[in-house]
């Protein structure tokens, strides 16, 4: 998710999608640990995605 789309999304968006996104790259984790992926690089991006999520929300929080 780009920058742009997530200061569109209200707090209760931020917060699923920020839970999605964990869950997500924590089975991105794991099943790279058992077989490694295709592309490896969706681990990054979605390690990145959920910075930007929780990233938002803490300033928001502090709003």
């Amino acid at each position: 998710m780009k920058k742009k789309e997530i200061k569109e999304l209200s707090v209760e968006e931020l917060t699923l999608k920020h839970a999605e996104f964990k869950k997500e790259h924590s089975n991105l984790k794991i099943a790279h640990f058992v077989t490694p992926l295709e592309n490896p690089l969706q681990i990054r991006k979605v390690r990145r995605t959920v910075a930007r999520l929780a990233t938002e929300l803490t300033n928001r929080e502090n709003q």
